[in-house]
């Protein structure tokens, strides 16, 4: 059966809905509770939720708005399923939310932007262009100034991020990530996975990670 994808609003879910995305995130070591999940709906506008036969496998909290007038998909928490159908799951999500940037920036290159502290999480931007940080790639000034928008977007204070190694320095507590772990872990490149080395995902370190979508691609998706 075809993974189901729904996007709704945040104000929709309520305590059953947390609860279940709580139980999903027990397997993972950003253990996400109900608080918390709580505190993230208040912040975020829209959840995109991943089910299959009904049961919840991963779901997304995210924003679409513009910063300094350029329209961006800005990722709050989410988990992805261990289960084997897991990129289904994630590749779905992403999907629906590019699918929503097409609806609301028509004729426009759109920027995705979220936090990471594990390769896996790469995946998420497998069809994005000009994704920073990447390997080999020197950052450009603008693209560092990308990565201080964000953070400060996502609440980072400035002396709390490394804008030329797009790292942001936690203070313990759950981090707001992209919670996904790749299937096939052995075929993520070294030099990927070496961009989060320098992160302590127990302190809530995480990497800002950003790309670009393309109109002429977004609207494929309509």
């Amino acid at each position: 059966m075809a993974i189901a994808i729904e996007t709704r609003d945040c104000t929709a879910l309520g305590d059953s809905d947390l609860a279940e995305m709580a139980d999903l995130c027990a397997v993972s070591s950003d253990i996400y509770e109900v608080g918390s999940l709580s505190k993230q709906a208040e912040a975020w506008v829209l959840v995109t939720e991943a089910r299959d036969n009904g049961k919840l496998r991963g779901f997304s909290f995210c924003t679409l708005e513009r910063i300094g007038g350029t329209p961006c998909v800005l990722v709050g928490a989410g988990h992805s399923c261990r289960t084997t159908r897991r990129d289904t799951v994630l590749r779905g999500i992403v999907t629906d939310q590019l699918r929503r940037a097409a609806l609301s920036f028509p004729d426009e290159d759109v920027l995705v932007g979220m936090q990471i502290n594990d390769p896996g999480a790469f995946e998420a931007f497998k069809n994005l262009h000009d994704v920073v940080p990447r390997p080999g790639h020197k950052a450009t000034g603008e693209e560092r100034a990308w990565g201080r928008r964000l953070a400060k977007r996502f609440g980072i204070g400035s002396l709390s991020y490394e804008d030329r190694i797009f790292t942001t320095r936690g203070k313990g507590g759950p981090p707001v990530v992209l919670d996904h772990a790749s299937l096939k872990p052995e075929k993520i490149q070294p030099e990927a996975a070496a961009l989060l080395d320098g992160l302590v995902p127990a302190d809530g370190d995480t990497l800002i990670v950003h790309g670009w979508v393309l109109a002429e691609e977004l609207e494929k998706l309509l």
